[in-house]
């Protein structure tokens, strides 16, 4: 959103001027610094949105603070929402399972590809793009994305069959 020259540089003054305060009033509201920045981050960007009309309160700085404590508070009651419901219901059925070692060894085996050809794979099987999609996007002929592809399948179904000998034998 462009305001006028005048509205950036008033607004650029009472950032410059108050954000330092209310990011320490979030962060004893909060107790997380990072949580902190954000609301800080997002009660000012409500500001800059309304600021011709921010601008004219008595204390502009006592809106923001407003603002985040709501923003903070909304927070806390999702987290309590998030903890309620985690009582109720117990954790995911999948959560304490963690990664199946045939993921593991899934990654294992792309780690060990070179760069070009693991981003190639990802673009192509994860993102499903096309074989010209990825072309565009890598900016390489399509015969490269190709060979590329190619050997990446040769080079994984190399890696994935060690995996699955060694762990039999």
């Amino acid at each position: 959103m462009r305001r006028p020259d005048g509205e950036s540089a008033d607004f650029d003054a009472f950032y410059t001027g108050t954000a330092r305060r209310v990011l320490f009033h979030v962060y004893a509201v909060c107790g997380d610094l990072g949580d902190a920045q954000d609301i800080t981050q997002e009660a000012y960007a409500r500001a800059w949105q309304q600021w011709p009309k921010v601008s004219g309160y008595d204390s502009p700085e006592q809106w923001v603070r407003k603002v985040a404590w709501n923003l903070a508070a909304n927070r806390w009651r999702g987290l309590r929402r998030r903890l309620a419901a985690h009582i109720r219901l117990g954790p995911p059925a999948d959560a304490a399972a963690g990664p199946s070692p045939e993921r593991v060894a899934v990654v294992a085996a792309l780690q060990r590809l070179p760069e070009t050809q693991r981003q190639t794979i990802a673009m192509h099987y994860l993102l499903d793009m096309s074989v010209q999609e990825i072309s565009a996007s890598a900016g390489v002929p399509a015969g490269t994305v190709k060979a590329r592809l190619s050997r990446a399948r040769a080079a994984l179904a190399l890696l994935l069959s060690d995996v699955e000998v060694s762990d039999a034998a």
